[in-house]
């Protein structure tokens, strides 16, 4: 009967300090959503919610790009709550790894951006290069020549690097 209990009272502790441990962990919330571009064909996309310094909310969302059916890239867009701030077009997006490896970004709304708040850029040559199992810093140029920095913790690179793999 003690032994029962004991194992009784572990288990509970063990899911107590599961449960704490998921709470307390990265800010970063990460969805992999997929969605039917075309009848019978299915894309998937990272979607990421993160906030910069100042507790401003940001959407990231990596997606391939097809032509003609088959892959022809990556595209990272920046998603800012409209009004926050605008992202200045052509600006690349810089991404500046752990190890303070500088790797720059193609701005793709360098013409026109759908809105002052969204920028999207070429993500392409980037997402191969980028290291195993380190945080990155994403700097967007925003106006009033300020930068927009958000800090991408090593979860988020892998499943960007997974999702990348697996397309």
């Amino acid at each position: 009967m003690k032994l029962s209990k004991s194992l009784l009272l572990l288990g509970g502790v063990l899911l107590c300090f599961l449960l704490g441990s998921a709470a307390i962990s990265s800010p970063a919330v990460a969805v992999l959503r997929q969605h039917q571009d075309q009848p019978g064909i299915m894309r998937y996309h990272a979607q990421h919610s993160l906030q910069d310094k100042a507790g401003n909310a940001w959407q990231l969302v990596l997606f391939p790009q097809y032509q003609s059916g088959k892959l022809s890239g990556w595209n990272l867009r920046v998603v800012g709550f409209p009004g926050l701030a605008k992202l200045m077009h052509p600006q690349p997006l810089e991404v500046i790894t752990a190890e303070g490896k500088l790797l720059t970004a193609a701005d793709v709304f360098a013409e026109s951006a759908p809105a002052p708040n969204v920028g999207q850029y070429d993500f392409t040559k980037i997402l191969p290069r980028l290291p195993q199992n380190k945080t990155l810093q994403l700097s967007v140029p925003v106006s009033g020549n300020h930068t927009l920095s958000l800090h991408i913790s090593t979860s988020i690179v892998r499943e960007w690097q997974l999702l990348a793999k697996e397309m």
